[in-house]
């Protein structure tokens, strides 16, 4: 846009000194829609999405968009419509990726607990594939496949016990973790997977974790995801796809993860050298597709100079951006208008809610007084999906940034819809 786009986020800038999404000023869709709100930007969506298909020229990939990044129904959309399939973990994902337009036939269903119902749903939908992540699971499915007279096409998660280097609550790909078959037991459990009769296995799948930026990891787990696979089909059990999960990080404070396009070249050559550069690959990006393409806007509510700290207390909270709470999380904190004449002070940007956890960032340096707007940047992944209605507090609304234009793509919660399914005695 400008030369004073900002780190990481190539489609919000200063223009004037008014911090913009594209074309749209900020400040409008605060002063239209209130706030907090979260506002998305399409055409940072659409780059994070490019770099992977560069990296995907002349190969046979499917890209499944990890939907609990961002659940937003015209987010799925957008990303239907651009090609993707779509990595689901629950019931309820499924049902929105089917509102959104996304077609069956490429759904990846992932996730430790599917029930009974859940398989049954997917399975009568035709989904492409099943990461199964246990000897339990696989029995369970098996049996719902026969009830419904189908086989069931899956994959195995396998666990590489690889250290991802990012933090433990997403760390995906150790030992010690709940996810996928641990690597000393894939091959027997991919020979009882085969002899079930309401089963077919079409691939492998290998998940290490989210927020990852070093390429080390990945490189790592794919060598020993390929020599998985050479063990299985001398086995006798053919692979048709090579799942590599997702995973790849975004620059939140300085980070520098690579690019998806420069990984996936290492990851081809590495394929290449091994025979199976040919095969039917499968990547499930999340985060990196949608992180730095969104913003929360706040107002600064109160300035409350302390002894030991200052604070600047906002209206947006952990309820609505969970991840400074929950992993400790930095996310870049910036102005909506820069005015030049207010003096900065170092305080931490707090919310309302009634627990000291509740903070959006520490130590920040800000020039801000009350009643302006700051936006929290990096905050399209894991914030409204993750978004609560803790103390009561109505979830924001989310627009959509297209150009000079802008749609609403939620409305804000209405407090009579926090109990509309309770009951009075």
């Amino acid at each position: 846009m400008t030369a004073n786009t900002l780190p990481g986020q190539p489609h919000i800038a200063y223009q004037a000194n008014a911090l913009c999404m594209e074309n749209v000023k900020l400040a409008d869709v605060a002063a239209q829609f209130g706030t907090p709100v979260f506002a998305y930007s399409k055409a940072a969506m659409l780059s994070a999405l490019a770099a992977y298909q560069r990296g995907f020229a002349g190969r046979k990939v499917q890209i499944c968009y990890a939907m609990k990044a961002n659940s937003n129904l015209a987010v799925l959309q957008v990303f239907a419509k651009a090609g993707c399939g779509f990595d689901i973990v629950s019931g309820g994902e499924l049902a929105r990726v089917l509102a959104a337009g996304g077609a069956p036939e490429k759904i990846i269903f992932s996730g430790v607990g599917k029930t009974r119902a859940e398989m049954k749903q997917a399975l009568e939908l035709g989904i492409a594939c099943f990461n199964v992540e246990s000897e339990a699971e696989l029995e369970v499915l098996n049996e719902v496949a026969l009830s419904l007279g189908q086989k069931a096409r899956v994959s195995l998660r396998v666990n590489p016990n690889v250290d991802p280097k990012t933090h433990p609550y997403i760390s995906t790909g150790l030992k010690g973790n709940k996810f996928g078959i641990a690597h000393d037991e894939v091959i027997d459990t991919y020979k009882k997977a085969a002899s079930y009769p309401g089963l077919r296995v079409v691939g492998i799948d290998c998940h290490i974790g989210s927020q990852i930026t070093d390429s080390a990891p990945y490189l790592d787990a794919a060598d020993r995801m390929l020599d998985l696979v050479d063990a299985i089909e001398a086995a006798g059990i053919a692979l048709h796809h090579l799942d590599f999960g997702g995973g790849l990080g975004i620059d939140y404070a300085g980070d520098t993860p690579p690019s998806a396009d420069a990984l996936w070249a290492q990851l081809f050559a590495k394929l290449d050298a091994r025979g199976y550069g040919d095969r039917q690959i499968m990547i499930e990006p999340g985060r990196s597709l949608v992180g730095n393409a969104g913003v929360c806007l706040t107002e600064v509510l109160y300035l409350k100079p302390g002894e030991d700290k200052n604070f600047c207390i906002v209206d947006a909270a952990m309820n609505d951006l969970p991840r400074p709470t929950l992993y400790q999380a930095y996310h870049s904190i910036v102005p909506v208008a820069i005015d030049g004449t207010t003096p900065p002070v170092t305080c931490d940007v707090v919310g309302p809610i009634c627990e000291s956890g509740d903070w959006l960032g520490r130590d920040r340096t800000l020039a801000v007084k009350a009643g302006d707007h700051l936006a929290v940047l990096s905050a399209g992944a894991y914030s409204m999906s993750m978004a609560s209605n803790y103390n009561s507090r109505n979830r924001p609304a989310e627009l959509l940034v297209e150009g000079d234009t802008h749609h609403l793509i939620r409305e804000r919660d209405r407090t009579e819809e926090q109990w509309a399914n309770e009951r009075l005695l």
